[in-house]
């Protein structure tokens, strides 16, 4: 019997994690998931509109969805690291259960970890032992090198690419294309923006960006 599960986010990220959820789905023999709906405190008039031309509901926002909650898996769609992280301290506090989503076409190499509530979206490779926290957000094509350890609600965005041994802090976010090199580490709340070439090791809480990335 599948299992009902509740998206949580109605954003871009919300809607890509609903793609992986169905190609889960259709790669088994029988669905893994029924999803329920979608929940969201504050969700835009767009995202309303695209959610209902896929025919999933809006069923309200987090307090007013609390019996769903409660009888679902979660999956926490939401693409800012630190938004991410307050709704799972908000959530585990009414006794979450959070979904593990790996899409069937990633690739995860041997010994390799993914912790609770992590998502990992079409296209994702993850090398050999590679150790991935709590919330870990891998978007579509982003690249994750041997040995590597994300720590709880790291998102990399579309096409990142983080390198062999490299260290990256709780709540950090590697921007679309970005590259970080082999053996460095990324502090805890840092930004790498889109396409910067990391080359040192990153301070927690500042933002890079370039080539290389300053």
């Amino acid at each position: 019997m599948a299992e009902r599960i509740v998206v949580i986010g109605a954003g871009g990220f919300g809607r890509e994690t609903l793609d992986v959820i169905e190609a889960i789905n259709a790669a088994g023999g029988a669905p893994k998931w029924e999803i329920v709906g979608v929940v969201d405190d504050a969700p835009a008039a767009v995202n309303l509109e695209r959610l209902g031309a896929r025919g999933y509901p809006h069923l309200g926002g987090i307090d007013a969805t609390r019996d769903i909650l409660a009888t679902s898996a979660m999956a926490i769609a939401v693409g800012s690291p630190a938004t991410r992280a307050l709704l799972a301290a908000r959530l585990i506090e009414a006794g979450a259960r959070f979904a593990t989503l790996v899409h069937p076409s990633a690739i995860v190499g041997s010994q390799s970890r993914i912790g609770e509530g992590s998502i990992i979206c079409a296209g994702v490779q993850v090398s050999t032992n590679v150790g991935l926290g709590l919330r870990v957000h891998l978007n579509p094509g982003a690249i994750i090198g041997h040995d590597a350890v994300l720590a709880d609600d790291v998102s990399v965005n579309p096409g990142g690419v983080v390198s062999g041994d490299v260290s990256v802090g709780r709540g950090s976010l590697i921007g679309a294309g970005a590259v970080v090199l082999q053996g460095l580490s990324v502090g805890e709340g840092a930004v790498v923006g889109a396409s910067a070439c990391v080359t040192r090791d990153v301070l927690p809480r500042v933002v890079v960006k370039g080539v290389p990335a300053r």
